[in-house]
C-alpha cells in the first residue's frame, strides 16, 4: 500500500505517503489548509467574479489527494455563469492518493458533482464543465512543468512534499522553470517558509513575501509577479538575516546568489 488514511494530531483525516513518510496537509487537515493557505490568499473568488472570457489558469503543483484543486473546483462551480472560467492544471507523479481519497469520500468531503469530477480525472485525465476545466499531468517534476502552457499561469498552488523528501522541487531550477510558465500578475502560494525557498523564488525573478500561518504556526510564502505584489513583502531586515543564515540558498544557487538577491528590485531603497 503506497498511501494510507490517517488522523492528524489536530484530529483531521489526511493521507500518509509511505514512500516519503509525510502526511499531506498535516495538523489541521486538507479541508482547512486548502482554504487557509491557498484559495483565500489567492483571492480566487474575487478574481473569478471579476469576469472575463479568458480562463484564469491555476497550476496545482502537488495534486496529492486533491484537496487544493477540489477547493478551487468547488468555488468555480458555485459562481454565476458570468464569472470568469477556471482552468486547473494539476501535476503529480501518481494518482494513488487521489484514488484513495475517493475511496474515503465522506471523510474528505468528496460528494456529488465533486466525486464525479474526480472520477472523470482518474479515468480520462481531464474533466470539463461549463465553468471549469481540470486536467492532469502525471510525471516527475520539474520536468513535467514543460507540459504546461508557457506564460499562461495566473495562480500557482505549490504544494509538493517538503525539501527533505523532495529537494529538487525547492531548488532554484524548479522555480526558474515555474517562472517561464507564469504571466504578469501571477501569484504563487506555498506552505514552504524556509529561507532557502524564499531566496530561490527571489533568484527566479519573483517578488516574495510572508504568507498565512500554516498548521505548524509558521508562516508560508506568497510570491508574485508585477503588477501584483505580496501584501507582506520581505524587507531589509530579512535580507540581513539571509546574509547571516547557515542555510541561505539551495545547492544549485549561483556563487553570487547573495549579491543577486540584494540587488533585487524588492529591496531597493524607497523615497
Amino acid at each position: 500500500m503506497s498511501h494510507e488514511v490517517v488522523t492528524t494530531r489536530g484530529g483531521a483525516r489526511a493521507v500518509l505517503d509511505h514512500a516519503t513518510g509525510e502526511v499531506m496537509h498535516p495538523v489541521v487537515g486538507p479541508l482547512v489548509e486548502s482554504q487557509r493557505l491557498y484559495v483565500e490568499p489567492a483571492r480566487l473568488e474575487a478574481r473569478l467574479r471579476a469576469g472575463g472570457a479568458t480562463p484564469l489558469v491555476l497550476l496545482d503543483v502537488g495534486l496529492g489527494a486533491g484537496a487544493n484543486a477540489l477547493a478551487a473546483w468547488r468555488l468555480s462551480e458555485s459562481l454565476p455563469t458570468d464569472a470568469r472560467p477556471l482552468e486547473i492544471v494539476s501535476f503529480d507523479r501518481t494518482l494513488d492518493a487521489l484514488a484513495l481519497a475517493l475511496d474515503h469520500a465522506a471523510e474528505f468531503d468528496i460528494a456529488g458533482a465533486a466525486a464525479e469530477a474526480v472520477r472523470g480525472l482518474l479515468a480520462d485525465g481531464h474533466v470539463e464543465t461549463a465553468r471549469t476545466r481540470w486536467r492532469m499531468h502525471v510525471g516527475e517534476l520539474p520536468d513535467a512543468l514543460a507540459a504546461a502552457p508557457e506564460g499562461r499561469a495566473d495562480v500557482v498552488f505549490w504544494d509538493p512534499f517538503s525539501p527533505r523528501a523532495n529537494p529538487e522541487l525547492w531548488r532554484c531550477a524548479a522555480f526558474a522553470a515555474l517562472r517561464t510558465r507564469c504571466r504578469a500578475g501571477c501569484t504563487v502560494h506555498t506552505y514552504g517558509g524556509a529561507t532557502a525557498t524564499r531566496a530561490a523564488l527571489l533568484l527566479a525573478g519573483f517578488d516574495v513575501g510572508l504568507g498565512p500561518v500554516t498548521g505548524t504556526e509558521k508562516r508560508g510564502t506568497l510570491a508574485t509577479l508585477p503588477p501584483a505584489s505580496p501584501p507582506d513583502p520581505l524587507d531589509a531586515r530579512w535580507l540581513a538575516r539571509l546574509a547571516r543564515s547557515s542555510a541561505p540558498f539551495p545547492p544549485d544557487a549561483p556563487p553570487d546568489a547573495l549579491t543577486r538577491v540584494a540587488r533585487h528590485a524588492q529591496f531597493a531603497p524607497r523615497d
